[in-house]
Formats: structure tokens, C-alpha cells, sequence
């Protein structure tokens, strides 16, 4: 795994709360009674610089040494932007000359016994000293704690994730368990992360996975080997061919669209896949793996091996080409800010990103419309909209042009 996704450089006041308060819950889900973080006297388990401050909180910063502070900036996430970079850099010089107070006022002390808190069960269940640096993300309905932990010299050596609720928790037992999978599948275009400890605690699914070194030199990535890495994923567990709707992937697809199909937007989508069904139903596809959300933050690319991350939504049997219509999307959302421009042009280019992975021609614009109703499929079972994820509202972005483009076939 890697440092965690970039957050936006400015919050909006809605933003900024949701965080403030998702820093109380996280804090009692990490430190649960009898620790304390609001002060009260006692043993001292963990003390934490909270950057930018307790009412914008992005990250937590374990005081342990200037060391630990320094690394736990440095590669907490990817800087998207030479601003965001020089920014980060400020950060981290500014905890190891231990000036950081002069930038950052709020400090979370926690005390207690050492063996209640999450410290305590990771450094028993790593069998190593560590400490932890804890990440407080924007709303998503799969928001979940994301820890870097290092070590007393400042190596950071893993990274964790916790599943507190229902979605949470299976998607950390799905990674663990893609993360298990692809550890024997033979892999030779791309790195992934290891499993070093999986488990539950306090009712929470836990992942602990080797921290990819992102920090090595990159090199450009070129389209070749993005392609040659997805390929690669594409057969890991070996490849079949059939009609659409006599696959196992569609019935599973009309299986998760029929739990949402009371939702607002879910009849809109149960009717673009019935004009798809009868139009393009006997259109034979071939079915593979995917890494399910292959974007650009979730990979660096190194000069001898491109390393990716966040294998929660892996999958077996979908249409080939899943990820690089995926892949496709995000890069133009990143960088535009325009989603429904984004979905437009992803599905024009379909022709040429389908092409390396053996999709007959008859079959590539199919397969890009299966790919946009399971990120809807995906978006309206985990809720995205209610919980506040900028994207959640499918009919501002999505939905126009998939029902569109679905009518025009």
C-alpha cells in the first residue's frame, strides 16, 4: 500500500465538519475506554500534532521523535501539484526542527493503559515497537481509519486499515483476501503489497499490508505498460468467453441492481440495463479480473515495476477491460473537474482502450456501458450520495449519458 489519496487543497465549510467530527469518532474508535484524549491526566500513550488543526483535520502526526514526525508527513500522501508538494515539504521541515508548534497549535495527548489503544494491539499482534500516523479523509461512504505506521527510526514499514461498519468491514475483508489471491497468481508487470496481519479487534475488521516504497524514484509511465500491468491483471485467474446474459458476471450484476432498485436514481438504471439486456444480450464477451478502482492515486510507477494499491473492489469474472475504461475516467475527472465530460469522452475512446485487451470491436462500447452501470450499481449500494461524496448524486453526472448512449444503441 501506499500514502493515501491527496486531499483537495481547500475545504469547504461542510468539508472541514464532517471532518472535525469524524476526528472525535475516529479517536474513540482507536482509543476506546479507559483510554482519554480530552486531557485527562495519566499514563501517556500516544501523543499527536493534528495538521492542519483540530477544525480542518487531515492528518494525525505521532510526536514520538522529530523522526517519526518528519517521515509520517513525508509520506503520508501523494502530492498531486508542485504547491501541494512545497506545502508538504514546509510541513516536514517544520516537525523536524521542531518548530512545528509555531505552524500547528492542537495536540491530542491520550492516556490510559497502552494495551487498550490501537498501539498496543498492532505493536502485540507485529511483535515490533511502531507508531502510528493517523489519516482523517473526506466523506465517503467507504471512509475507513487509515493508519502509516513506522517505526521508532521513522521507517514506515506498513500501513493499516480498520473496518468499522458493515461496508467497511467487507470491503477490508475484500482486500485481504485479493491481497491473498494475487500473493500466488504469478504477477509480472506490477508490485503489490503483502498481507502482514489480518484479524478483528474491538468488532473491527483488520488489514495490515506491507507499505510499497513509493518514495523510490518514479519514471514515466507510459501507456505500454499501464496496459501491459492491466493485461496482466486481466488473466491472473484465467480468462472465459460467452454471451452477456448468459454470463455469471450479468446475473450477478441483476442480482446487486435489484437491492437498489427502490432507490431514487435505481429505476433510471434498471431501465438502461433492460434496453442493453435486449440489444446487445447475446454479444459474446470475454471475462477476467480487475483491480476494480485502478486510478492514477492509486499507483507509482518505478523504473523497474509499477506498484498499485487499495485492492478492496477486486474481482474476478468481469467483461476484459474493466480497469482501463476505469483508469480512463478518473484521470479525466482528476483532471478536468468535469465528470459528465469525463463519461463522454471515456466512452468515445473506448474503441482504442478495449482494443489491447482482445475485445472484439462489436463488443467495446458494450463493455463501457457495463462498466458505468457497475460504478452506478457501486455508488447506490454503498450510499455514496448520502454520505456526502462529491460524485453521489448519479443524475448530475453518470446516468445522463449512460441512458443516453444505452438508447442510441
Amino acid at each position: 500500500m501506499s500514502p493515501v489519496k491527496t486531499a483537495p487543497a481547500a475545504l469547504t465549510a461542510g468539508d472541514a465538519a464532517l471532518r472535525t467530527q469524524y476526528l472525535t469518532e475516529v479517536l474513540a474508535l482507536l482509543y476506546p475506554e479507559p483510554c482519554r484524549t480530552d486531557g485527562t491526566p495519566g499514563p501517556l500513550v500516544a501523543e499527536y500534532l493534528v495538521v492542519p488543526s483540530r477544525h480542518r483535520p487531515r492528518l494525525l502526526v505521532p510526536m514520538l521523535s522529530p523522526t517519526v514526525a518528519a517521515a509520517a508527513v513525508r509520506r503520508y500522501a501523494e502530492p498531486q501539484s508542485r504547491m501541494a508538494r512545497l506545502k508538504r515539504d514546509a510541513v516536514v521541515a517544520a516537525v523536524h526542527t521542531r518548530a512545528a508548534g509555531l505552524l500547528f497549535r492542537d495536540r491530542i495527548r491520550v492516556t490510559g493503559p497502552v494495551s487498550a489503544g490501537i498501539d498496543g494491539y498492532l505493536s502485540d499482534a507485529l511483535r515490533r515497537d511502531l507508531a502510528v500516523s493517523i489519516h482523517i479523509g473526506p466523506a465517503r461512504a467507504n471512509r475507513k481509519p487509515v493508519l502509516q505506521l513506522l517505526s521508532p527510526d521513522g521507517d514506515t514499514f506498513a500501513f493499516g486499515k480498520l473496518g468499522t461498519g458493515p461496508l467497511t468491514r467487507s470491503l477490508v475483508k475484500a482486500e485481504t483476501a485479493a491481497l491473498t489471491t494475487l500473493a500466488g497468481s504469478g504477477l509480472t508487470k506490477l508490485t503489490v503489497p503483502r498481507v502482514l496481519h489480518a484479524g478483528t479487534w474491538r468488532t473491527m475488521q483488520v488489514l495490515v499490508q506491507s507499505a510499497l516504497p513509493v518514495w523510490l524514484p518514479r519514471a514515466p509511465l507510459t501507456p505500454r505498460r499501464l496496459t501491459a500491468a492491466m493485461v496482466d491483471i486481466a488473466g491472473c485467474r484465467g480468462i472465459t468467453t460467452g454471451p452477456l446474459t448468459g454470463s455469471g458476471y450479468w446475473h450477478e450484476l441483476r442480482g446487486r441492481l435489484a437491492a437498489v432498485a427502490d432507490r431514487p436514481e435505481g429505476s433510471g438504471l434498471a431501465a438502461a440495463v433492460d434496453v442493453l439486456a435486449a440489444h446487445s444480450g447475446e454479444t459474446a464477451l470475454r471475462y477476467g479480473a480487475w483491480h476494480g478502482d485502478w486510478a492514477p492515486w492509486n499507483m507509482a510507477n518505478l523504473a523497474d515495476t509499477l506498484l498499485v494499491w487499495d485492492w478492496e473492489r477486486f474481482a474476478t469474472g468481469v467483461p476484459l477491460g474493466f480497469d482501463a475504461i476505469h483508469h480512463e475516467l478518473q484521470k479525466r475527472i482528476q483532471s478536468t473537474g468535469d465528470a459528465r465530460a469525463a463519461v463522454e469522452a471515456t466512452v468515445h475512446r473506448a474503441d482504442e482502450l478495449l482494443a489491447p485487451f482482445g475485445v472484439a470491436p462489436v463488443a467495446r462500447e458494450i463493455t463501457a456501458l457495463l462498466y458505468l452501470v457497475d460504478l452506478a450499481v457501486r455508488y447506490l449500494t454503498d450510499k455514496q450520495a448520502e454520505a456526502g461524496a462529491r460524485l453521489g448524486v448519479l443524475g448530475t453526472w453518470l446516468l445522463p449519458v449512460l441512458i443516453r448512449r444505452v438508447e442510441e444503441l
